[in-house]
């Protein structure tokens, strides 16, 4: 084992760094992780989420379903294309998201509290009308709920489908029990906060979604980003399919993805299956790290231990 860790250790460099430009560089919000010294934050070492959160492949094929999903909704999706730089920079709001979840997953309290302030100060100035004439605010609580929903579930989805195993559902609902924290700061209302209630949310809430033409451009600019590292476009096929591969079928009927394109979708999603032990090897100074040391505790305890 040793050794072949030796050996593979240059292509881990190499991989944390690109992952790392990618993601976290000019994110243009700084996070203080390591201070104050046993400061345990929202969750601790000892919740569900800070396991989730910590495996990369998850949380990354889990973002890209979340934001496909996001799409579907017009409403959510307003916001988004009114106010939202993404297409001139997706990649910059993809690092804001992955800071703002990352920040309040692992951050010591005072600053994830700081980030959920600071997400709500812009919250309050995303307003307007969506082209069905329907007014829209990032404050509804509905619209909130809905971000929360298709973000926590996707994880959920991706920790389990990349780590290989299936969760108990005691823990997975302790996990949504967990992260309906954030989403109650934020201002969402009637958060799921167990499998079974978010199963039924869905089901509640696929009558308000569709197709759009704007959900088609999203999707196309999802689908063309540029990534600031070597053999982009291979890495971003990866990444999606992964992503969409972890869709519940009714997601995958309503965005009307092909057999062929399904298919693509299952061979990138086996394809980062296979990779994910070297990405995690990759990562393993990452900001998870970073908590474990602040709260006295190995970051191999929190990666192995079991649930």
């Amino acid at each position: 084992m040793a050794r072949l860790n030796t050996l593979t250790a240059p292509l881990q460099n190499l991989l944390r760094d690109w992952i790392v430009g990618v993601l976290q560089r000019d994110s243009g919000v700084p996070i203080e992780y390591d201070l104050p010294v046993g400061d345990r934050g929202l969750f601790g070492p000892q919740s569900v989420t800070w396991r989730i959160h910590a495996d990369f492949p998850g949380m990354m094929a889990g973002g890209v379903a979340a934001l496909m999903l996001q799409t579907l909704h017009p409403l959510a999706l307003a916001g988004v294309w009114d106010h939202s730089t993404f297409r001139t920079d997706i990649l910059g709001r993809l690092r804001r998201t992955t800071a703002f979840v990352a920040g309040t997953t692992f951050a010591p309290t005072a600053e994830a509290e700081r980030l959920i302030a600071m997400v709500r100060g812009i919250h309050r100035k995303v307003r307007g009308t969506a082209p069905g004439g329907q007014r829209y605010s990032a404050m509804n609580g509905d619209l909130l709920t809905w971000v929360h929903c298709t973000e926590m579930s996707s994880f959920l989805a991706g920790y389990q489908f990349y780590r290989g195993i299936e969760l108990p559902q005691s823990v997975q609902d302790r996990y949504l029990a967990e992260t309906a924290l954030v989403a109650r700061a934020l201002g969402a209302k009637k958060v799921p906060a167990s499998q079974a209630e978010m199963l039924g949310y869905f089901e509640s809430v696929q009558a308000e979604l569709e197709l759009s033409e704007r959900s088609q451009a999203v999707l196309q600019v999802l689908a063309a980003i540029r990534l600031p590292i070597p053999f982009s476009q291979p890495a971003r096929g990866l990444f999606l399919g992964a992503g969409a591969a972890l869709l519940p079928p009714w997601a995958r009927q309503k965005l009307r993805f092909s057999r062929i394109e399904q298919a693509r979708h299952k061979t990138a999603a086996l394809t980062l299956k296979q990779l994910a032990p070297l990405l995690r090897a990759a990562l393993r100074d990452g900001v998870a790290a970073k908590a474990c040391r602040r709260v006295g505790i190995d970051y191999a305890e929190l990666s192995h231990k079991p649930f």
